[in-house]
C-alpha cells in the first residue's frame, strides 16, 4: 500500500498535466466539431472562421500588389482564393489552423500559471499563430499559382512545419519562463 502511495505522490504532476490536457482538448474539439457540422453538412458553404481567414489573406495579398479576391460556390465547403484572375487554391476549414490552435490552448491550459499570467500568453499566443496562419496561406496561394511545381512539399512539409514549429517555440517560452516562476 505504502508503494502505491508514493507511486502517486511522485506521479501526481504528471497525471494531472495529461489528464487536464485531455480535458481541454477534448472540449474544445468537440466545440469545434459542433461549431463545424452545419456548415460541412447542412450549409455545404466555408465556416465563419475560414471566410475571415480567407478574407484576411486576400487582404494582404492586394496590400502587397497582387490582384486578390476569394468566392464561396454553392455546395463548397471551402472559398476559392483568385490570384491575378485565375485560380489559385482552395481554403477549407483545415486551413484555419483552429485544430491546431486547440492544441496549443490545450497545452497551456495544462500547464496553467495563474489567471493573469496564462491569460496573456494565450491571447499572444493565438494572435502569433493567427498572423502566422494569414501569412501561410497567402504565401501557399501565391505558391500554387506561381510556383505549383512546390506546392505540394510547401504545403505538406514546409508550412506545417512553420506553424507546428511557432507552437513548438511558444510552448518551450511558456514552460521555460512563465509555467514553473513564481
Amino acid at each position: 500500500m505504502y508503494f502505491c502511495a508514493a507511486m502517486w505522490k511522485e506521479f501526481k504532476p504528471i497525471l494531472y498535466f495529461i489528464g487536464r490536457f485531455f480535458v481541454v482538448y477534448i472540449v474544445l474539439t468537440a466545440l469545434y466539431s459542433w461549431y463545424l457540422q452545419p456548415y460541412l453538412y447542412e450549409y455545404k458553404i466555408a465556416d465563419p472562421v475560414t471566410t475571415w481567414m480567407t478574407d484576411v489573406s486576400v487582404g494582404l495579398m492586394n496590400l502587397v500588389g497582387f490582384d486578390a479576391q476569394h468566392v464561396q460556390l454553392e455546395g463548397e465547403a471551402y472559398r476559392r482564393f483568385i490570384l491575378d484572375g485565375e485560380f489559385a487554391s482552395r481554403v477549407n476549414e483545415g486551413c484555419n489552423a483552429i485544430s491546431v490552435m486547440i492544441i496549443f490552448v490545450s497545452f497551456i491550459l495544462a500547464f496553467a500559471a495563474g489567471f493573469k499570467k496564462t491569460l496573456l500568453f494565450l491571447l499572444g499566443g493565438l494572435l502569433i499563430m493567427l498572423i502566422s496562419n494569414i501569412i501561410r496561406i497567402a504565401m501557399l496561394t501565391w505558391i500554387y499559382r506561381y510556383w505549383s511545381e512546390y506546392s505540394k512539399v510547401a504545403h505538406d512539409i514546409l508550412f506545417p512545419g512553420i506553424i507546428y514549429g511557432t507552437v513548438i517555440i511558444l510552448w518551450l517560452v511558456w514552460v521555460k519562463y512563465f509555467a514553473f516562476k513564481k
